[in-house]
């Protein structure tokens, strides 16, 4: 009883810790970057292929893509942004908040301590407010890698349990089952960041067999799915009050990862053999987080490619499921 309480609330720690290192990188880069980043995701959006690069590139800065549809979600309400280079965005969006994934499938855990000391550093002696913030970034990115760590450590002694084992198998053998585990995931976490980095560190646990994941990629990547559609539930909070144009933003990105996640999992034994040929070859356990990593990349690349020369047709399905009210 008492390890199985120590295990829990290290589980809880390791998530508190990535959710508050994500959350305070992610407000120092803002600080950090300035109007600069606005004026990038006001300006940068000429052709639907630029705006798909401007969302890459500022979610990818941002380490947050909630941080990011939520800002151009404003900029949509404003009128300083108009809805088919918004969608334009939103795409890109989505291709850039996979980096995260990415960089927590590195092993980079000796880095970590060093980095801590050099954000504290920065932080604590820089004069400049930009500084400081490029510090806390710094600081907060350890913390974020720290909290993978601590969620690792956890798991490690769950991998042996056999209700465990049973529910891991469960998930396994029903995709469905699977892709309501990430909804439910995200949507009570509130970051699909944290939900694919448990994710990427469940996977990593050793079945019984001890050499094969508990879940392996076929088991993860309904998860992931999930995970994706859970995460626009706070594009579509964040538009609540913003007027229509809005809420067409937010509904955009709601449709593109909900279709891309449909399709995927009609599709998933192709999918699923797709990310192993672009992914590093090894024993599963060593490459199992990687594999997740270029699976959120590769879905959410594949959806772009896929909805970007349908852009005219989403704008008007967003414009149709929320339309004008018609004036008397």
């Amino acid at each position: 009883m008492e390890q199985g309480m120590q295990m829990l609330f290290a589980l809880f720690g390791g998530l508190a810790m990535f959710l508050y290192g994500m959350d305070r990188m992610s407000r120092a880069l803002q600080r950090a970057a300035g109007d600069a980043m606005k004026r990038l995701l006001a300006r940068l959006t000429a052709t639907p292929l630029l705006g798909v690069l401007t969302g890459l590139a500022v979610t990818a800065v941002l380490q947050s893509s909630s941080a990011a549809t939520v800002m151009v979600i404003g900029f949509v309400s404003a009128g300083l942004l108009e809805l088919p280079r918004a969608v334009a965005v939103i795409y890109g969006i989505n291709i850039g908040t996979t980096m995260t994934a990415q960089l927590i499938a590195f092993d980079v855990q000796t880095l970590v301590y060093p980095v801590l000391f050099l954000g504290f550093l920065l932080d604590f002696a820089a004069r400049r407010p930009r500084w400081q913030a490029v510090g806390e970034a710094v600081f907060s990115f350890g913390l974020l890698f720290e909290g993978i760590d601590i969620l690792g450590r956890a798991l490690h002694p769950l991998a042996g349990q056999t209700v465990f084992l049973d529910w891991m198998t469960r998930v396994k053998e029903s995709p469905l089952l699977g892709i309501l585990l990430g909804l439910s995931m995200t949507m009570v976490v509130q970051s699909s960041s944290a939900t694919i980095a448990l994710l990427q560190n469940v996977a990593r646990q050793a079945g019984p067999d001890g050499i094969h994941s508990v879940l392996g990629l076929a088991g993860a990547v309904p998860v992931l799915l999930g995970d994706n559609i859970g995460t626009t539930v706070t594009a579509l909070l964040a538009c609540i009050g913003q007027g229509k144009n809005a809420a067409r933003a937010a509904l955009a990105h709601s449709c593109f990862n909900l279709s891309g996640s449909l399709l995927a999992a009609v599709l998933l034994p192709w999918f699923v053999r797709l990310v192993e040929f672009i992914s590093p070859k090894g024993p599963e356990l060593e490459v199992i987080s990687r594999q997740i990593a270029n699976a959120h990349t590769a879905f959410n690349v594949c959806c772009a490619l896929l909805w970007l020369p349908f852009l005219p047709w989403m704008v008007r399905l967003v414009c149709a499921l929320v339309p004008e009210k018609e004036k008397k």
